[in-house]
Protein backbone atom coordinates (compact mmCIF):
# COMPACT_ATOMS: atom_id res chain seq x y z
CA UNK A 1 0.00 0.00 0.00
CA UNK A 2 2.66 2.84 0.62
CA UNK A 3 4.00 1.52 -2.57
CA UNK A 4 0.82 2.89 -4.23
CA UNK A 5 0.82 5.98 -2.25
CA UNK A 6 4.37 6.68 -3.46
CA UNK A 7 3.96 6.12 -7.02
CA UNK A 8 0.49 8.04 -6.57
CA UNK A 9 2.03 11.30 -4.75
CA UNK A 10 4.53 11.17 -7.90
CA UNK A 11 2.57 11.05 -10.66
CA UNK A 12 0.17 14.12 -9.02
CA UNK A 13 3.53 15.96 -8.21
CA UNK A 14 5.00 16.00 -11.72
CA UNK A 15 2.42 17.20 -13.25
CA UNK A 16 2.60 20.27 -11.21
CA UNK A 17 6.12 20.45 -11.38
CA UNK A 18 6.39 19.74 -15.04
CA UNK A 19 4.27 22.64 -15.59
CA UNK A 20 5.30 26.00 -17.14
CA UNK A 21 4.29 28.12 -19.71
CA UNK A 22 4.38 27.71 -23.84
CA UNK A 23 7.21 30.33 -24.40
CA UNK A 24 9.19 28.66 -21.56
CA UNK A 25 8.93 24.96 -23.10
CA UNK A 26 9.70 26.26 -25.65
CA UNK A 27 12.84 27.75 -25.25
CA UNK A 28 13.50 24.33 -23.54
CA UNK A 29 13.25 22.73 -26.20
CA UNK A 30 15.34 24.70 -28.45
CA UNK A 31 18.23 24.97 -25.73
CA UNK A 32 18.26 20.68 -25.58
CA UNK A 33 16.79 19.66 -29.14
CA UNK A 34 18.88 16.29 -29.08
CA UNK A 35 19.39 15.42 -25.66
CA UNK A 36 15.71 13.77 -24.96
CA UNK A 37 15.28 11.08 -27.47
CA UNK A 38 19.14 10.08 -26.48
CA UNK A 39 17.84 9.89 -22.26
CA UNK A 40 14.88 8.20 -23.20
CA UNK A 41 16.27 5.84 -25.32
CA UNK A 42 19.06 5.11 -22.60
CA UNK A 43 16.39 4.88 -19.78
CA UNK A 44 14.34 2.75 -22.27
CA UNK A 45 17.20 0.09 -23.10
CA UNK A 46 18.48 0.43 -18.92
CA UNK A 47 15.56 -0.42 -18.20
CA UNK A 48 14.00 -3.26 -20.73
CA UNK A 49 17.86 -4.85 -20.11
CA UNK A 50 16.81 -4.93 -15.99
CA UNK A 51 13.15 -6.72 -16.68
CA UNK A 52 15.14 -9.13 -19.05
CA UNK A 53 17.37 -10.17 -16.87
CA UNK A 54 14.90 -10.67 -14.40
CA UNK A 55 12.59 -12.81 -16.45
CA UNK A 56 15.83 -15.12 -17.53
CA UNK A 57 16.46 -15.59 -13.81
CA UNK A 58 12.84 -16.47 -12.73
CA UNK A 59 12.84 -19.19 -15.77
CA UNK A 60 16.05 -20.96 -14.58
CA UNK A 61 14.72 -20.91 -11.16
CA UNK A 62 11.32 -22.03 -12.57
CA UNK A 63 13.09 -24.95 -14.77
CA UNK A 64 15.60 -26.09 -11.69
CA UNK A 65 12.26 -26.41 -9.83
CA UNK A 66 10.13 -28.19 -12.22
CA UNK A 67 12.40 -30.00 -15.36
CA UNK A 68 9.14 -31.48 -17.07
CA UNK A 69 7.92 -27.44 -17.47
CA UNK A 70 11.16 -26.26 -19.05
CA UNK A 71 9.48 -26.62 -22.46
CA UNK A 72 6.49 -24.36 -21.55
CA UNK A 73 8.40 -22.14 -19.45
CA UNK A 74 11.15 -21.52 -22.21
CA UNK A 75 8.61 -20.81 -24.84
CA UNK A 76 6.59 -17.95 -22.56
CA UNK A 77 10.21 -16.82 -21.62
CA UNK A 78 10.88 -16.17 -25.08
CA UNK A 79 7.37 -14.07 -26.16
CA UNK A 80 8.04 -12.20 -22.67
CA UNK A 81 11.40 -11.61 -23.98
CA UNK A 82 10.33 -10.76 -27.73
CA UNK A 83 7.46 -7.91 -25.51
CA UNK A 84 10.08 -6.45 -23.30
CA UNK A 85 12.63 -6.01 -26.26
CA UNK A 86 9.53 -4.49 -28.42
CA UNK A 87 9.47 -1.49 -25.48
CA UNK A 88 12.80 -0.08 -26.29
CA UNK A 89 12.32 -0.86 -30.37
CA UNK A 90 9.37 1.59 -30.22
CA UNK A 91 11.08 3.64 -27.77
CA UNK A 92 14.12 4.03 -30.54
CA UNK A 93 11.36 4.67 -33.25
CA UNK A 94 9.89 7.56 -30.84
CA UNK A 95 13.36 9.03 -30.50
CA UNK A 96 13.93 8.88 -34.00
CA UNK A 97 10.72 10.52 -35.06
CA UNK A 98 10.99 13.09 -32.65
CA UNK A 99 14.96 13.50 -33.18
Amino acid sequence: MRRFLVLLTMFLVTGFLMAQDHAAAEAAVTVYPYWSPAVGMAIAAGLCGLGQARAIAAACEGIARNPAAANNIRTTLIIGLALIESLALYTLLVAMVKG
